[in-house]
């Protein structure tokens, strides 16, 4: 489902009772108690629902922070998610808690896996942690239990152990993510001695990150190993997700690209309403290749028509590519026609 970009990514809460030095989760949520579907703050499971709905989600990944530090809304999710999609809508969340009443009551919501991410400084003694008593909790709960963790270069032996350790309670798997830099973690990485990788300057991953994940997936061990790189993630995850929600938001003027972007011609004014009137009749335009936007105070336009028509407005005009998310975050902008 990941690969397929089929999974609504929901974040619970920013908040978490760990500090790792690693998270990369982003100034805007973490510690705070914030709710998001994808990249559309929410306030109920509704709005959820909604979110799935639009990008025909197979699944749902909950995150956090610690989706079981705000237990009570994590459950009312995964009821709902399983209500309006059934019993096939995979649902996986990712903790650090061990409370053996929480687990409980996310498995009896619906809940199908469970991966426990243990803090770094636990991993080379995890049979003497609570996590044993919780994994036990979630396995006699009917759910699939793994342990998720960064691959962290100078941690080779604990990660190692924390293998072992997932092997000797035979668990269903073990995810070793790259280790990735992050606005909110890069200084503490680099105080740690950790570089970007030299030969992509576009990744965000730490150097030694990937090449130790992919030794470790040749260790002698029965538990199943995956590795889950930050190009997968940026590259195929991410990607396939936002084109699963572009091909149902497109409206007849924007151009939906290879990438899953939007391409559409936008046009700044005081009076959206009033320029999309002027355009359509003096240019012969359709209406419904024009997008009023009040929230920007603009007016959207099908690109290939204001390429056309730019250089004979008085207002400023450009291509934008935008992602199809919720938040509308813009990627490129190449003027036409300047103030």
């Amino acid at each position: 489902m990941c690969e397929k970009g089929a999974k609504l990514v929901l974040l619970v809460t920013g908040k978490c009772p760990r500090r790792c030095c690693y998270c990369p989760l982003s100034a805007e949520k973490r510690g705070k108690d914030f709710f998001f579907a994808n990249e559309k703050r929410v306030v109920s499971a509704d709005e959820v629902l909604r979110e799935a709905e639009l990008m025909d989600a197979l699944g749902t990944g909950i995150t956090g922070g610690d989706p079981l530090a705000a237990v009570d809304r994590t459950v009312e999710c995964i009821a709902a998610l399983k209500s309006r999609f059934g019993g096939g809508h995979h649902i996986h969340l990712y903790t650090s808690t061990t409370d053996s009443a929480k687990i409980a009551r996310v498995a009896k919501a619906g809940l199908d896996e469970i991966r426990f991410h243990p803090p770094m400084n636990a991993w080379h003694r995890l049979d003497k942690s609570p996590f044993p008593g919780a994994i036990k909790k979630a396995k006699a709960s009917g759910l699939d239990v793994g342990l998720e963790i960064p691959v962290i270069p100078a941690r080779r032996t604990d990660l190692v152990s924390a293998i072992a350790f997932a092997d000797k309670l035979e668990l269903d798997f073990v995810n070793l993510n790259e280790l990735e830099f992050s606005e909110t973690n890069w200084r503490v990485l680099r105080s740690l001695g950790f570089d970007t990788k030299k030969e992509d300057e576009t990744s965000s991953g730490v150097a030694g990150s990937e090449e130790l994940a992919l030794e470790l997936l040749g260790l002698d061990s029965d538990v199943s190993l995956h590795y889950c790189s930050s190009a997968f993630k940026d590259g195929i995850q991410l990607r396939r997700r936002i084109t699963r929600r572009a091909k149902n938001v497109r409206k007849p003027h924007e151009f939906l690209t290879k990438d899953g972007t939007f391409i559409k011609g936008v046009v700044e004014t005081r009076d959206p309403g009033r320029t999309a009137s002027d355009i359509s009749r003096e240019f012969g335009i359709p209406r419904r290749l024009l997008w009023i936007d009040d929230e920007k105070r603009r007016l959207e336009v099908a690109p290939w028509l204001l390429e056309e028509i730019a250089p004979e407005l008085n207002m400023p005009s450009y291509i934008v590519e935008e992602y199809p998310t919720a938040d509308r975050l813009e990627v490129e902008r190449r003027p036409l026609r300047r103030r």
